[in-house]
């Protein structure tokens, strides 16, 4: 089995670099800067534990790929390149299983419609890539993944990947009901977008004002996805099986700073997954003849952020906070005490 990583950013480069440093065949697809730089000098990982620098082949189209029986694709892009990454794939891939290792619900869709084996991974994996050909992660274990097939079910592929990762540092479970776990995931990625507009580090009113913001995109988020029928597991069986399973750690010489749209402001990407993360509740709610206008509001603001290519905290969250309020008819501190 060999293990082509599409996309070796944050998550796609720790698992990446865990599965070369445990001798898996790693072959990985990358472009740019960051490519070049693994090309040239390797994948630095830096753990709580140390370092570890790995050397692995890269191509830098996935059109360029030579893929065989036996590997396994897994893409690691953020969900709004999944499209295009999938167009440039060679015929052949098609017959290969995919694993979506990527936030959101709606890349194994998309997948299903060129590829007849399709596998949701569900990804809880604090990590940093800010710079080319490095990568940083803050947990132990270095990962904590649930594979299974998409739509439901599971399979020797699923099994056999969990074996392996897992043996190279990433906690990797078989789930037959993946997607319910991957949409109980994207309900803790909508405060992304809340994090890279107003930035880390916050005291005071603005520091409230942002958990208000992320309580209310959560909150809006499980009420249009429960009206949905869409699968989703309870918040204790996500505490007990995913956030207890990993511990956060110091990396030596690393700040973490914020999440994957925050990083995606940081280096200037020019676009951001929010369409994916907070989209998706917007999708759900207008197929039921409904608003999401937390969700709609934040997704809105983090792409226009992304277009103009404004760095992470270019927005104050006490204002940000008053325009949600005015939208749900609320006051500016979410007390009611406006016009309904």
């Amino acid at each position: 089995m060999r293990f082509v990583l599409i996309g070796i950013g944050a998550v796609g480069g720790t698992v990446a670099a865990r599965l070369a440093a445990a001798g898996e065949d790693v072959l990985a697809v990358a472009r740019g800067a960051h490519a070049r730089a693994v090309q040239e000098d390797g994948l630095r990982l830096a753990t709580p534990d140390g370092v570890l620098h790995v050397r692995l082949p890269v191509v830098a189209d996935p059109s360029h790929l030579d893929l065989h029986d036996g590997d396994v694709l897994v893409l690691a892009v953020k969900g709004q390149h999944t499209q295009a990454v999938l167009e440039a794939l060679p015929l052949r891939a098609a017959d290969l299983p995919v694993l979506c290792l990527q936030n959101g619900v709606a890349n194994e869709a998309l997948a299903l419609r060129r590829h007849r084996a399709v596998h949701g991974v569900c990804v809880a994996l604090p990590a940093l890539h800010t710079e080319p050909g490095h990568v940083a992660v803050f947990i132990r274990p270095s990962a904590v993944l649930d594979v299974g097939r998409y739509p439901a079910g599971s399979d020797a592929v699923d099994t056999e990947v969990a074996g392996r990762w897992s043996a190279a540092g990433l906690l990797t479970r078989v789930r037959d009901d993946v997607m319910a776990w991957k949409h109980r995931k994207l309900l803790s990625n909508l405060g992304n977008a809340v994090e890279a507009l107003t930035g880390t580090g916050l005291q005071g009113e603005q520091r409230d004002a942002v958990r208000r913001l992320h309580r209310l995109a959560l909150a809006e988020g499980e009420d249009v996805l429960s009206a949905a029928g869409r699968p989703l597991v309870d918040e204790d069986a996500w505490a007990r099986e995913v956030a207890d399973a990993w511990r956060l750690a110091e990396v030596p010489g690393v700040t973490r700073g914020g999440g994957s749209t925050w990083q995606s402001l940081l280096r200037g990407a020019g676009s951001v997954e929010a369409d994916q993360l907070n989209g998706e509740v917007v999708l759900a709610a207008r197929l039921l003849g409904r608003d999401a206008p937390i969700n709609e509001l934040l997704r809105r603001e983090v792409v226009d952020a992304a277009t103009h290519r404004l760095p992470p905290g270019s927005v104050d969250a006490v204002a940000l906070l008053a325009r949600a309020s005015a939208l749900l008819g609320e006051g500016p501190g979410g007390d009611n005490s406006g016009p309904r």
